[in-house]
């Protein structure tokens, strides 16, 4: 375990974080094991793309201001999902508009004609939205365009012909996540409209014919419908169809969140197994989540981790907000019914270091994970078993009687994320509180994973069927990590690793 002692200083990664903590990258609230721009504003993930060994991030960004303002697409790489390079801005605003979310693809037979000396294009699906417009009070405003990349994604050229798809009269039309569906050898188009999903079809990304709508009588509709994907999952050998939509607000904790539907797809329409309405994730901090093209079996997903009830206000300095871990997308049954869980990628287990574990640990009131005379420097992990869970609290602590509690009520069979005492909480009324997920595996063992930064925590319960992501803002880093089971809680294992910081 990473500890601090008063007469040892080794050099370290961390110890360089507090010698320079107001270096780039190392401010403070600064994430170490997540994505975040070099500075300024940053929201929805983009165009997420793998293509010849590198993952291709693009990002909602406006590089002028820590506020949102004229939405450029931000652009990062990575060759394992855990270190980030941050690129020069790909695409900028133009005469037709700001540069709204959207997706990328590799086009591999050349389908758009972009392609170049036989080398496939990275073709760039995106929403052109005319700010003019909307101030004139238009319904027409927003319109989804292409740009292309015959270098690897390092430069990108805007086609001439946008806008490919027109607005029909949807006041919000937009969010295009494109993919291509085999059987009928043609992309389709899965794009938010309002309250609704519809999809749409093109032989070259280029002309696009409306297919169907899906989902303005099902599913969370507490705010307009944004952000959608449409993939595919396997359960036991059998092909399941998965739609992603966010939507902001009407989450199940306020605000902005992550819903998902299970069914069928046919090249036309989505016919979902059920009515349910299901949770991505269940805290207030995971929101335009949608998983990356073109990475063969694995189904990789990634969220902008904060909530738009406060987005703009968070008390960070140079830079605000950051994305999410990569998460690995799986099928899992709990009871008679099927969810989809999360995992943190396995990628990260190579920054995972000086690993303390504890085995068949019966917690009564407190257990310190570490010694009270020294202190834990996040980020870190920390990973729970138990048989039978009774009542229990994962504490962070710092010496200021600040406090963040992650735990488990019986009685509700609830999981929540408490935060009212955790710092800085005053600069959003909505901000401090308690969040709360249902245990959706009600019966057997219970395992945790919580992947805790030094301003956020992601909650990954019972193999990833219930997830909850929490920012927080501590008047001085958390550095004591203590579990509370007033009750009496026996721990059949409990394991703390360090993480090494990606920057």
């Amino acid at each position: 375990m990473r500890l601090v002692f008063a007469a040892i200083c080794i050099i370290s990664t961390c110890c360089a974080a507090s010698l320079h903590a107001q270096t780039v990258y190392h401010e403070m609230y600064r994430p170490q094991v997540h994505f975040s721009p070099r500075e300024k504003w940053t929201n929805d993930p983009n165009g997420m793309v793998y293509y010849n060994g590198v993952y291709h991030l693009f990002f909602q960004y406006y590089p002028d201001s820590t506020v949102w303002g004229p939405m450029h697409w931000g652009h990062a790489t990575s060759k394992d999902l855990v270190h980030w390079q941050q690129q020069p801005v790909a695409l900028f605003p133009d005469s037709l508009g700001y540069i709204f979310s959207g997706s990328a693809v590799v086009d591999k037979n050349n389908t758009s004609g972009f392609g170049k000396n036989g080398q496939p294009p990275l073709v760039a699906i995106f929403t052109h939205h005319d700010p003019n417009g909307e101030k004139a009070g238009r319904n027409n405003f927003q319109n989804q365009s292409l740009a292309y990349s015959v270098d690897n994604g390092k430069t990108w050229t805007k086609y001439a012909g946008n806008p490919v798809l027109k607005n029909p009269g949807i006041t919000d039309f937009r969010d295009p996540k494109v993919s291509w569906y085999e059987p009928e050898k043609k992309w389709i188009m899965t794009l938010a409209t309002k309250d609704r999903i519809t999809f749409y079809s093109s032989p070259d990304l280029k002309g696009w014919t409306k297919e169907s709508e899906f989902g303005k009588e099902l599913g969370a509709h507490g705010g307009v419908w944004e952000c959608p994907d449409l993939f595919t999952l396997e359960d036991n050998g059998k092909k399941v169809w998965v739609l992603i939509v966010n939507l902001n607000p009407g989450g199940p904790n306020g605000g902005s969140a992550t819903q998902y539907f299970m069914g069928d797809f046919n090249g036309n329409k989505f016919t979902p197994a059920d009515s349910a309405t299901r949770w991505l994730d269940y805290g207030p901090d995971e929101y335009a989540g949608i998983t990356w093209s073109n990475t063969g079996n694995r189904k990789l997903f990634l969220g902008w981790m904060s909530n738009w009830q406060y987005a703009n206000v968070v008390p960070t300095t140079t830079w605000r907000n950051a994305m999410t871990v990569p998460r690995e997308l799986t099928i899992k049954q709990a009871g008679t019914s099927r969810y989809i869980a999360s995992t943190p990628v396995a990628e990260l287990n190579a920054i995972r270091l000086n690993p303390v574990a504890w085995q068949n640990i019966r917690v009564q009131n407190t257990f310190e994970v570490g010694t009270k005379a020294s202190k834990i420097v996040l980020p870190g992990r920390l990973d729970l078993n138990l048989e039978k869970p009774n009542d229990f609290a994962v504490i962070l602590a710092n010496d200021a009687g600040e406090e963040l509690e992650i735990g488990y009520d019986s009685k509700q069979q609830q999981y929540y994320i408490d935060r009212s005492r955790s710092g800085k909480v005053d600069f959003q009324k909505d901000f401090a509180g308690r969040a709360v997920a249902p245990r959706l595996r009600k019966t057997g063992s219970m395992d945790l994973k919580l992947v805790i930064d030094v301003s956020s925590v992601e909650l990954f319960a019972d193999d990833g069927i219930t997830v909850m992501t929490s920012i927080f803002f501590p008047s001085k880093p958390f550095d004591h990590i203590r579990l509370r089971s007033p009750g009496g809680t026996t721990f059949k294992k409990i394991l703390y690793t360090d993480y090494m910081g990606i920057w």
